[in-house]
Formats: C-alpha cells, sequence, structure tokens
C-alpha cells in the first residue's frame, strides 16, 4: 500500500486551508489504497503562544521543537512513497527541508491556495518578518514533482517554474455541509461573515455598507461574525463569535445572507473564495466582492451576487432582504454549483490521478 506523508503546520482540524485541500480527502484515498500520515509542527499549547503577541522567548523555543519535528519527517522519509507538502514545510524563510526531503528521492507534491509569495505576515509575528522569505515559493515548486493550485491566478504563477501543475479548487464535503434549521425567537434577517483574526480586515470593508443598511432596515436585519471572538462594533451591535468545529454548521446556518468583502489587490486574488463556498453549501445566498476566483464561482444574479462598489452592495444585499423567494432560489443555484464543481465529490478523482500519476 503506497504511503503519503503530509506536511502541514497545524493538527488535524485547525486549519481551513489544511482541512479544504487535503484533510477532507484522508478516507477517500486510504479508500483507494493510500495510507495518509500528517506531520504537523504546532500543538494546541504552541498554537496559542505562536500566534500571540510578544512571548519572544517561548516562541524560539516553539521554532526549535519544530526544527527538531521536521528532522524527524527527513529520517522517516524513506518510508513513504510520496511527500505532500501545503505551502512551506517551515515556518521561517529557509527551504532547507524541501531540500532534504527532495534528495530522498521521494515524489513531492507541493499545494498551496494562497499567493505565498506576496509578503503578508499575522499581526502576532510582524516584527518577525525578516525571517520570512517570501520568494522561496518559487524554489519548492522547482523542487516539486507536481503542484496543485487552488486557482488559475495561483496556477499561472507556479507556471512559470513548472509545467506540472494542475488546478483543484478548494472544496467542501456536501455530506458534512448541510443546512440546519436555526430556530429564531423573530423573524429578523441575518446578515453574516465568517473568517477569522487574520482576515477580520477583510469583513471591515463593509461596514460602511453594513450602516447604510442598518440604517434602511432598522428593524428587520441584524449582523452577525464567526471566528474572531474578539472583534465588537458596538454600533452595529456585533460581538465576534468564536469558531468552534463541533458547532459550525448550526452557527454558518443562522445566516439568511453570507458576505464575502474583498480589497482588489494581488494577495485576494490568490484567494479561493471558501467563505463564499461554505455558504453556497448551506443554501445561503451570498454576496461577494469580484475578485479573482469569486468572478469563476458566482454567475451574478444566478448563484449569488457579485458587488464592486458600495452602491451594488446595498442595492444587491437589498434585494435579498427584501425578497424571501429571490433567496430561496439564490440558494438552490448556489448549492447546486457547489456540488457540481467545489465539492470533494466533484474534485476526487482529479485528486486521486494526480497521486497516481506519480507513482508510475
Amino acid at each position: 500500500m503506497p504511503k503519503i506523508l503530509f506536511i502541514g503546520a497545524h493538527r488535524l482540524n485547525r486549519s481551513p486551508s489544511q482541512r479544504f485541500r487535503f484533510e477532507q480527502y484522508f478516507s477517500f484515498l486510504e479508500r483507494n489504497g493510500f495510507e495518509c500520515h500528517l506531520s504537523y509542527l504546532l500543538s494546541e499549547a504552541d498554537d496559542r503562544i505562536f500566534y500571540s503577541e510578544g512571548n519572544f522567548i517561548k516562541k524560539v523555543s516553539v521554532v526549535v521543537k519544530s526544527f527538531l519535528r521536521r528532522r524527524k519527517d527527513i529520517s522517516k522519509a524513506k518510508e513513504y512513497d510520496i511527500i505532500f507538502i501545503q505551502r512551506e514545510a517551515f515556518m521561517t524563510g529557509s527551504v532547507y527541508f524541501e531540500k532534504q526531503l527532495k534528495k530522498t528521492g521521494k515524489k513531492i507534491v507541493f499545494d498551496f491556495d494562497d499567493a505565498v509569495w506576496l509578503p503578508n505576515v499575522s499581526e502576532g509575528n510582524r516584527k518577525f518578518e525578516w525571517m520570512k522569505n517570501f520568494a522561496k515559493t518559487k524554489t519548492i515548486i522547482e523542487l516539486s514533482d507536481s503542484v496543485i493550485a487552488g486557482n488559475n491566478f495561483l496556477a499561472d504563477y507556479a507556471g512559470r517554474f513548472t509545467k506540472n501543475t494542475i488546478v483543484i479548487p478548494t472544496t467542501i464535503d456536501t455530506s458534512y455541509h448541510q443546512k440546519q434549521v436555526f430556530s429564531k425567537d423573530d423573524v429578523k434577517i441575518c446578515i453574516g461573515w465568517t473568517g477569522s483574526h487574520t482576515t477580520i480586515r477583510h469583513f471591515e470593508h463593509a461596514i460602511p455598507v453594513l450602516k447604510k443598511l442598518k440604517e434602511k432596515f432598522p428593524d428587520k436585519i441584524y449582523f452577525k461574525v464567526i471566528g474572531d471572538n474578539t472583534f465588537e462594533n458596538k454600533e452595529l451591535c456585533i460581538k465576534g463569535v468564536l469558531w468552534k468545529l463541533e458547532n459550525e454548521i448550526s452557527e454558518l446556518s443562522e445566516f439568511d445572507i453570507g458576505i464575502m468583502p474583498l480589497p482588489d489587490d494581488e494577495w485576494a486574488k490568490g484567494k479561493c473564495g471558501l467563505k463564499g463556498l461554505q455558504y453556497m453549501s448551506l443554501e445561503i445566498p451570498t454576496v461577494m466582492s469580484p475578485v479573482g476566483v469569486n468572478n469563476e464561482i458566482i454567475s451574478d444574479g444566478v448563484n449569488g451576487f457579485l458587488a464592486g462598489n458600495e452602491s451594488e452592495w446595498i442595492e444587491k444585499i437589498s434585494l435579498l432582504i427584501e425578497n424571501p423567494e429571490v433567496r430561496k432560489k439564490i440558494g438552490t443555484e448556489a448549492r447546486k454549483t457547489v456540488e457540481d464543481n467545489y465539492s470533494v465529490n466533484s474534485q476526487k478523482e482529479n485528486y486521486l490521478n494526480v497521486l497516481k500519476s506519480l507513482l508510475r
């Protein structure tokens, strides 16, 4: 039975990137003759330290422990047939581990779902940006036998350095993402966003729009933010809700309308539309910024809406607020789009073929 070593930063179900890019394929791959193992760097305790403000000495300790873990991965790489690297093998600018894994002679797969060659550092680690080397993405691509990109923008970048690139979009497990009936105390419409403390800045692009919608529909709508429980906006009566895997679907099911605002910049063009796809899979009508892959996911007015400026955001969300039949129709088409093009079921054979081709 061929064995795959998955190299990631986080433990199972911790990182959306890992979860929606490769973790949810484990059972399918194992049914098709592969043995899957995940090697991650950050324990739950180390995770809290690594993404917090300050804690310099403790962060150095986390990096040292992570270095030793990757050394073990190199020593046991001979037991595997394929090494699957998601984004990077190590959190600094070094490509030492990717090069060492390549030297083992095992097939290397590189998967990425963001424009990781562009500078982007969490606020908690802004002082350590000097340790990063964003250009290392090019080197990892060149070392890899196959590259899986989350969208065409990313694939175009990878294509500068290799011919062995395939686009597999970020996907949703539609057997898990099933809309639940959410019982409300009143009939107010919930406009919601999900993300994290690192992406809350994208939600903040929508605040001027939400304020005007509140003025327009003072007794008809309310807002919900999932993922960053430190976020608060008293004017909009928002207090962020902590994301938890165990109640993820029930929390999302409260949304009547989902939003995905993004700035129109190079980093955003590399995004793979995960927030929108989650809403759509739960039959939640979705309004997105027309940036990057969002333009491919959404057929405006059919399975969702694209809004490029403030007036379009207000117009299209207002249409959904005022018309429950439009919300239902758009939600139904959205779910179908995910099932046909952005589900695990729709992409699993492509995923399997990439891995099988490396063994031939």
